[in-house]
């Protein structure tokens, strides 16, 4: 089974869920309106539907051969990347004075979406290229923005993020890779990196390589960390000194080239620093909170494949008679795995707008506002999203019975595709850990406490509209919302203490799922307004009341259950 955007589901997400008809209404976007917005999903979804998805299978089993440094992609591969990127997709967002289109991030947000639901190995690639603009745009020198830019934009040239080294994984400040001044203003760098997303390939002729180094004289740590552009062809055409070593064989995303990089072979490939010395992860972070959006946006897309592929499945499959969806426990699944996705396409797609307002918003307290909202919902949205998409390509597998476990059906594929969405782009433990650390103290709690007064606002709404097709939605949301209240007080109380940190991950669950059901009730409040309300009614009434009210466990878990974590050496066997 191929795939179909969902347009008017992105859409009504986007519009009501989201924020963007209110932002669009308050001017944030210049001109822009819904015919607009509406025609470039459409196009969008198009593309993804006819272009991209019938090219998955086939870069599933081909992936990427390698020999003798060059990569191979799949078959249609190239020219679907040509004609997405001749199309403009590739500058969606980016800004218009080096040809960008410069339209809402939330938009770009959901056609990342489609791309990845059509496949994700071809929409991972464009995602590095889309987060390496970003990163040039703010903080490169004039000289390479004029000359990498523009290229960048137009999708001619492909970006890659090189951090990871073999002996340092998630701990960045360990890397060894090093980088000397050259005294014409330029470094020379040395030293290798894995898993690196579309490090080679034959898609377009240069690659630009955005890469973590640090200089001899760098303090130690993430301080002394320096990032710098380094072509794979120089501005004169020739050979830089930088190489794939390999390609790693995956679990998934066979056709995402990820390679092991060598930097220095014959004396030290010449790159170029973006930003200031030792000042690198600045710079870095424009990428890595862009890409982890896109990350989650991924878990969204394979949770909306796999769950229109369980559905089909399910209406055609027959037992004792009957069509499979018939029956209570496959409605369960499959009513999991529609609300999980919508629940987090709405927290992405938010995000995204938060991130529009961070950059556009007239006043500076409205922007810092935005950018801390932003900063709230990130982790959320990339580790709540992805943890999604491997439960609910899980659920597809388990509908297709003994078939999902047969390759010849699809199932499998997103399963397998989805399961690193959790791991890179820093693991979800990190976002958790970012999440209880890092974000629920901005401005002394303030701005938690003020996204709990929205949600609890949604929860007013919701009781107001009276609506029986809402069934139990407010109270239940309430409970998950005070459940969240009280386990983000008590974090807050802990000032970092390892029991706290212990309950990170299920405490950003418990903020998914209360954040999550929220959002479903608005779109159902919107839906219900216009008349057509029953399908996002009965969608957000099963979240309410059979997924959100897994809070008061998670809240224990939370506040209860850290101590039989750290203190756990007997049950380890230590």
């Amino acid at each position: 089974m191929t795939y179909r955007a969902p347009i008017s589901d992105i859409a009504f997400a986007l519009k009501h869920a989201a924020g963007l008809k209110e932002a669009m209404a308050e001017g944030l976007y210049a001109e822009l309106d819904e015919a607009t917005v509406d025609t470039v999903l459409e196009e969008a979804g198009r593309f993804a539907s006819e272009v991209i998805a019938p090219l998955n299978r086939v870069g599933d089993t081909f992936g990427t051969p390698f020999k003798d440094g060059v990569v191979t992609t799949p078959p249609g591969w190239k020219e679907a990347y040509t004609a997405w990127a001749a199309a403009g997709w590739n500058g969606l967002a980016s800004p218009a004075d080096f040809g960008g289109q410069e339209l809402p991030h939330a938009v770009n947000a959901a056609c990342i979406e489609m791309w990845n639901a059509a496949s994700m190995a071809f929409g991972i690639g464009p995602v590095l290229t889309m987060a390496a603009v970003d990163a040039l745009h703010a903080y490169g020198s004039d000289d390479l923005k004029q000359r990498y830019l523009e290229k960048l934009i137009s999708g001619e040239w492909m970006g890659t993020m090189q951090l990871t080294e073999p002996q340092a994984g998630s701990d960045v400040g360990a890397l060894r890779t090093r980088a000397t001044r050259a005294g014409d203003g330029s470094y020379r760098i040395t030293g290798s990196k894995i898993f690196i997303t579309y490090g080679e390939h034959d898609l377009t002729e240069n690659i630009i390589h955005f890469v973590l180094a640090r200089l001899p004289d760098a303090p130690p740590g993430t301080k002394g960390i320096s990032l710098f552009l380094v072509p794979k062809l120089m501005p004169d055409g020739t050979r830089n000194d930088v190489r794939a070593h390999s390609v790693e064989h995956k679990m998934g995303i066979h056709a995402s080239p990820t390679c092991t990089m060598v930097y220095g072979d014959n004396g030290g490939a010449v790159g170029f620093l973006i930003g200031e010395e030792h000042k690198g992860m600045a710079c870095m972070f424009t990428m890595m909170n862009r890409a982890r959006l896109a990350v989650g946006l991924q878990g969204v897309a394979i949770a909306e494949r796999a769950t229109q592929q369980a559905m089909q499945y399910a209406r055609e499959r027959k037992q004792s008679g009957n069509a499979i969806i018939a029956y209570p426990d496959v409605k369960r699944m499959l009513l999991t795995m529609r609300a999980l996705t919508g629940a987090a396409r709405s927290i992405c797609y938010t995000t995204g707008v938060a991130l529009d307002r961070a950059l556009r918003s007239k006043s500076a307290d409205a922007r810092k506002a935005a950018h801390d909202r932003a900063s709230l919902l990130t982790p959320v949205a990339k580790a709540f999203s992805t943890d999604i998409g491997i439960e609910v390509a899980s659920l597809g597998v388990q509908v297709h019975g003994g078939m999902g476990f047969i390759e010849e059906t699809g199932a499998a594929q997103h399963y397998r595709d989805a399961r690193i969405a959790a791991i890179y782009e820093g693991t979800n433990g990190i976002q958790a850990l970012d999440l209880v650390a890092r974000k629920l103290p901005l401005e002394g709690g303030k701005t938690v406490a003020r996204y709990l007064d929205e949600l609890r606002g949604t929860v007013k709404a919701v009781r107001a509209s009276n609506a029986p097709a809402l069934g139990e939605t407010a109270p239940r949301l309430a409970e998950a919302i005070d459940s969240l209240a009280r386990a983000t007080q008590w974090l807050l109380a802990q000032n970092g203490a390892q029991e706290a940190l212990a309950g990170a991950t299920p405490y950003l669950r418990l903020f998914g799922n209360a954040a999550g059901g929220c959002m479903l009730a608005e779109q159902a409040l919107a839906a219900l307004r216009g008349g057509d309300g029953a399908g996002p009614a009965a969608l957000a009434r099963f979240f309410a009341e059979n997924i959100a009210v897994q809070a008061t466990g998670l809240e224990r878990a939370v506040t209860d259950g850290g101590d039989s974590i750290v203190n756990a050496e007997a049950a380890l066997g230590a």
